[in-house]
């Protein structure tokens, strides 16, 4: 069990990280405003959790102009994809182990 809660990464335990990196595993690229309403939160605490992640690089940030308007787009590197799958394999063998 040690082995397993090792590979329990810190920076996925906020169900906004986590929601964040699940819809980046799935999607090529979300914008700003698409993970806002998909996680239902604010400007301000999304902006936090994207930061944290990009600070791990584990989601790489390109902010764009449409006309006169900032887009920011969001896209996991292949960084933040291994660490979230090794973080989902150790929760799935968490799960494994309880059924046990």
């Amino acid at each position: 069990m040690k082995e397993i809660l090792q590979h329990i990464n810190k920076a996925f335990d906020n169900r906004i990280r986590l929601g964040i990196m699940s819809v980046l595993m799935v999607n090529e690229k979300a914008d700003f405003n698409t993970l806002k309403e998909l996680l239902n939160v604010t400007d301000g605490n999304l902006a936090n959790h994207t930061k944290t992640l990009a600070n791990e690089q584990y989601i790489e940030v390109q902010k764009n102009f449409i006309g006169r308007k900032t887009n920011t787009t969001y896209q996991a590197t292949l960084k933040g994809r291994k660490a979230f799958e090794e973080h989902l394999n150790a929760l799935e063998k968490i799960a494994e182990n309880m059924r046990k």
